[in-house]
């Protein structure tokens, strides 16, 4: 799908200045495995990602990327994680910083593949063979796989509760 229609209305406005958005990481489950993309623009292999909708509650959102980019249908399970990412830049020059809602959904139905031009590959993985991916998306993976009902949540060193 590209980048959201809202998105550039206010990069019309703020040029390439930084954004605050809000967006979902979306750890899709089936049995001991794990549905993974290979993002396009980088060539990297994560769960899948995106951004909320103005208005959009974020567990749809999650469901609404999986089955955008993949074709699978899956069904939100647990808020498994609340962080802020490091602020992106991309190739254009615009700065953009996520407050990501990590979720666990379980499979429904579906067999993966690139579905929407984001992703060159979808596919499932077993849990103990995962592909190499950056320790970020690692993190994300083992919140939502964890056995914890709470979801985690993120604090920096120089907060109160930072350890």
């Amino acid at each position: 799908m590209g980048t959201p229609d809202f998105i550039l209305a206010l990069r019309k406005k703020v040029g390439n200045d930084p954004l605050w958005l809000s967006s979902v990481t979306a750890v899709v489950v089936r049995d001991d495995q794990v549905l993974l993309a290979k993002r396009a623009d980088n060539g990297k292999w994560t769960p899948v990602t995106g951004i909320i909708d103005p208005g959009e509650q974020p567990a749809d959102a999650a469901a609404r990327e999986v089955l955008e980019e993949t074709g699978i249908v899956a069904v939100p399970q647990r808020l498994a994680m609340v962080h802020v990412t490091d602020l992106v830049v991309y190739d254009n020059g615009d700065q953009t910083q996520y407050l990501d809602l990590v979720f666990r959904l379980g499979w429904q139905s579906g067999v993966p593949h690139p579905a929407d031009g984001e992703n060159t590959a979808a596919d499932w993985f077993p849990l103990d063979d995962l592909p190499p991916m950056s320790d970020d998306m690692r993190k994300r993976i083992a919140a939502a796989l964890s056995n914890e009902q709470a979801a985690q949540y993120v604090f920096s060193p120089q907060s109160p509760d930072g350890t």
